[in-house]
């Protein structure tokens, strides 16, 4: 079958381009940028590429248009398939009917921590010789890839709650229905597609309520929406951790969770010692042992399996350690993701200052949904320097100004660049919090700082 595909250079569609090459069907897309790193991995499948959105793209026409959900009313490309009533569906519609319905399906959901949980499941169940399929928001480590497909009847899904397509507009998870599920946190975010809680709210309760009795449901005791959601309706296997009356529990653990026990009923079930920093990130490693125990590997293989475990990139990934600084790279747009990375800074760096470099530059955030908690995110860190880009449209300075002296707005790049180098001092914990390019900075980051 000839598959072509709208949108294909994004993460997700492009996982979905390698499933689909890898089950034998020849494979073709378009979008808007193609652009590396995804359109060098799609290529060296053997994948056509083209730019832009073009009528001549579908002439011939495919057997099936996938259609990502960037893709609007009033796109030539998409026009053109309703005009001439192509075969069209959308991506998770066709992953749950080609691979999800035959599989396992272990997905994971929430406002944060999704693509690092994903990522971890995946690796704890083929630690354990399962060899799963898996499709990941991110480049797992240890893998090497965001997407594969295998014979395994086990698959592990990073769970978004982005809409579906222009036809479909009910989250994306709501085509997975998972056999194990993991929640990790609801907060508000995604404001261009959501016009408040409620509506991400009911969107959780709708995956929740189709999912069968045997199904289990893994989420942190005392978050009150997920609770909250759970109790609208829920006809599955709920399974708390971390809360004073639950079975599952972190025991002792080192100021930068580096080290953590498991608990299970009170009881040492296994050790963690692995590379990764925060309390945040042993919450994950929890929720993933938990669900890995649901297919039956035991918390003590789990471990093991974390031991080896390699984060996803852009994920607090240390990118420069020259004996005297310290470059990270982090995912964090929200306010909370920015606390959370900060807090798991502060724990590895003790003494040592922190500098935050921040770009307001998700939807929600560019915005102002979250200006009046983002000063408060940024607590943590000894130098905090942010970046106001043209299309953010509220005063950054305004809101971050109860953090005084140590806060700095910029309106140029290389004027933040400029600071790093002259501020920057032996110990220093340096953190780019961004959820794209952020005009690459990184790059001339290390630049600067490779010698210092």
């Amino acid at each position: 079958m000839h598959i072509h595909i709208l949108g294909i250079c994004g993460t997700f569609m492009g996982g979905i381009a390698r499933i689909a090459h890898d089950l034998g069907h020849k494979v073709t897309g378009s979008d808007q940028n193609v652009y590396p790193p995804m359109s060098d991995q799609l290529q060296q499948l053997g994948i056509n590429l083209q730019q832009g959105y073009l009528a001549e793209h579908l002439q011939p026409a495919p057997d099936l248009v996938i259609v990502g959900n960037t893709i609007s009313r009033g796109n030539p490309a998409l026009e053109y398939v309703l005009n001439q009533k192509l075969s069209y569906c959308s991506g998770p519609e066709w992953l749950y009917s080609e691979v999800l319905r035959h599989k396992h399906v272990l997905a994971v959901a929430g406002t944060h921590g999704k693509t690092t949980t994903t990522s971890m499941l995946a690796w704890l169940l083929e630690h354990a010789g399962l060899n799963p399929g898996f499709l990941i928001g991110g480049v797992a480590e240890n893998f090497g890839l965001s997407a594969r497909v295998t014979s395994s009847d086990f698959f592990v899904i990073e769970a978004d709650e982005y809409d579906t397509a222009f036809s479909d507009k009910r989250s994306k998870f709501i085509h997975y229905r998972p056999n194990t599920l993991i929640i990790n946190n609801i907060e508000f975010d995604h404001a261009d597609i959501f016009h408040d809680l409620a509506a991400i709210r009911r969107e959780f309760h709708n995956m929740v309520r189709i999912l069968p009795e045997t199904a289990e449901i893994i989420y942190p005791a005392g978050d009150a929406e997920v609770e909250r959601v759970l109790d609208m309706g829920c006809w599955s296997q709920r399974v708390d951790f971390a809360g004073q009356d639950s079975r599952w529990q972190l025991g002792k653990a080192s100021p930068d969770y580096r080290h953590f026990e498991v608990k299970l009923d009170r009881t040492v079930a296994a050790e963690v010692n692995w590379t990764l920093l925060g309390e945040h990130n042993a919450m994950n490693a929890l929720a993933a042992i938990i669900a890995a125990r649901h297919i039956g590997i035991e918390p003590q293989q789990s471990a093991q399996a974390l031991a080896a475990f390699r984060s996803v990139k852009r994920r607090l990934e240390c990118i420069l350690d020259n004996g005297n600084i310290r470059l990270f790279d982090d995912f964090a747009h929200h306010p909370t993701a920015i606390r959370v990375t900060l807090k798991a800074l502060r724990a590895a760096a003790g003494e040592n200052r922190i500098i935050a470099i921040m770009e307001p530059r998700s939807n929600t955030m560019r915005m102002g949904v979250h200006k009046d908690t983002l000063a408060d995110s940024l607590r943590e860190a000894d130098v905090v320097l942010i970046f106001q880009a043209d299309n953010v449209n509220w005063d950054i300075s305004q809101h971050v100004a109860e953090l005084g002296d140590k806060c700095r707005v910029f309106t140029d790049i290389d004027a933040i660049v400029g600071q790093v180098k002259s501020e920057c001092r032996a110990g220093d914990y340096i953190v780019v919090m961004s959820n794209g390019g952020f005009g690459g900075i990184h790059k001339k980051l290390l630049q600067v700082l490779a010698d210092q």
